[in-house]
């Protein structure tokens, strides 16, 4: 049956790197339950409908504000159209996507139905949004490689360490810490800050502080592509 009008909608895959003082730091994805059907109890993405006197970014902005109250983001762009006309119930409603990231350690306070959410270990999930997730996914990944992106995941300064643990986390493989430093300086990416990190509980060499030389997106190698060790 043909549709007689179509509705537009902007949803957010908003990302952040937790647990990095653990020893299992994760990437986890933003959702927030719904509360009435259809799909109710299911986790969804934030967002909602384009208002006819606004542009795709400024809607999404204003969606995380006024549903999740997430007002800072250090990254936000538009990724891709969802546009199969069955994949909502009712009027016919085309999903323009958009990746966004929270840097880490920040902890931006959340209503009570919004978590969270290992993207490894994703609870179910609305509609189509779970797909969602997993292209945003594979879209970061793709940017870490040949981007400065990761300053967007990244507290201002960092040990080696800290941003081998985000890469490992983003890109779901274990990174190596000296060669990403290698790549990265190569690149122009991050230097040094000449400051050390605090000592911990057992002692030992003060690891030397990092940080983005730019919070600015940027292409440094078009053709790169960070890969698996195996």
């Amino acid at each position: 049956m043909p549709h007689g009008n179509t509705a537009h909608e902007v949803l957010a895959v908003v990302f952040q790197v937790r647990g990095l003082d653990s020893r299992q730091p994760s990437l986890n994805v933003l959702l927030w339950q719904r509360a009435l059907e259809p799909e109710r109890g299911k986790w969804s993405l934030p967002g909602g409908r384009l208002d006819d006197d606004e542009d795709l970014t400024s809607s999404v902005r204003r969606q995380l504000a006024e549903k999740v109250d997430l007002r800072e983001l250090a990254h936000l762009e538009q990724l891709a159209a969802f546009s199969d006309p069955h994949r909502v119930p009712g009027i016919r409603t085309i999903a323009s996507t958009f990746l966004g990231l929270v840097p880490s350690p920040s902890t931006p306070a959340l209503p009570p139905d919004t978590r969270w959410h290992p993207v490894s270990d994703l609870p179910p999930m609305a509609f189509d949004h779970a797909p969602m997730v997993e292209h945003a996914r594979t879209r970061l990944a793709a940017k870490l490689s040949y981007t400065n992106i990761g300053f967007a995941l990244a507290p201002k300064e960092f040990a080696l360490s800290t941003l081998r643990d985000i890469y490992s986390a983003a890109l779901d493989y274990q990174v190596d810490a000296t060669n990403l430093q290698r790549v990265l300086e190569r690149r122009k990416v991050i230097i040094r800050t000449g400051t050390t990190a605090r000592s911990g509980r057992s002692g030992g060499r003060p690891a030397a502080l990092y940080r983005f030389t730019e919070s600015r997106y940027r292409v440094t190698d078009e053709f790169a592509a960070l890969r698996p060790p195996w």
